[in-house]
Parts: C-alpha cells; structure tokens; sequence
C-alpha cells in the first residue's frame, strides 16, 4: 500500500538527523533513479531553509528516525510538516513509534539497534520502499534509463 500511494505522487522529500542523513539522501536517490519520481533528501535541522515550502498534502515525506539522542529534534520537524498537511511516513524503532506525537501517514517499526548498526539495518526498507515502488510504477529497475554502470566519462 505504502509503495502504492508513493506512485501516486510527483515529489518526495526524505528527512533525516545524525546518521540518518545519509540515509535519506540514498532514498531519495535511488527513488529517482528507478521510479523516475522527483525526490530531494534533506537534513530535518535544515527543513525551514527551504523545503518546507514545498509541503502539502500532495508531499510525502519519509522521516528516518531511530529513537536516539536527536529524536525528539525530529519529531520537531514531523509536526511542522503535519501542521502543513504532509503526509509523514515514518522509518523508526518501537521507542519512536511510542513517543512520536504527530499523525504519520505510516509507521514503519524497526529492531532498536543502537548508533552504530541503525544505518544498516535501516538501509534496507529505504531500499526496498523505492524498488517497490518502481515496480508498480513498471519501471525496469534492474536497467534504470540513463544511468551507467561507471560514473567516470572520459
């Protein structure tokens, strides 16, 4: 379902703190390289610098947010998106989902793995999220358009 309604839309924004940055950027990326939908990942502390004006309730946006010491920072910036009518899907761990005080469109539970393995195993349903997406869109992900195997052009 979750894929499904991401299908749907023109635009993604992905939010992430501390570790969870990059991985926000890799799901932003690998949503336009294999479902060819506009996604831009984003620091949440950099969220009223300007994408904030881009969210309605035609934007989702995938917060990635183990519970750890800059959870409720981000949950911060969760309730400024909902109180603009963006659709939150949440990428967190069972602590998250229990303190996080704004309407998500989604809750994705995760294993609480600590710091060090969180990126890891978070990874994972990032990925899968824009490959599931892709293929009900019936995009080819195994051969994305434009994309080469090496990024050095000579």
């Amino acid at each position: 379902k979750l894929a499904r309604d991401i299908a749907k839309t023109r635009h993604v924004l992905y939010l992430g703190r501390g570790t969870s940055y990059p991985l926000a950027l890799e799901g932003a990326l690998k949503l336009k390289e294999i479902s060819y939908i506009h996604a831009e990942g984003y620091a949440a502390g950099e969220l009223k610098h300007g994408p904030i004006a881009l969210i309605d309730e035609n934007m989702p946006v995938v917060v990635i947010a183990p519970h750890d010491k800059v959870f409720e920072k981000t949950v911060s910036n969760m309730q400024e998106v909902a109180a603009r009518g963006g659709k939150i899907i949440l990428m967190t761990d069972a602590k998250g989902a229990a303190e996080a005080t704004v309407d998500s469109l989604e809750t994705i539970i995760l294993p609480d793995m600590g710091a060090m393995f969180a990126p890891m195993v978070y990874a994972v349903p990032v990925q899968l999220l824009a490959y599931h997406t892709a293929v009900i869109m019936g995009t080819d992900v195994d051969q994305p358009r434009n994309l080469a195997k090496s990024v050095t052009v000579e």
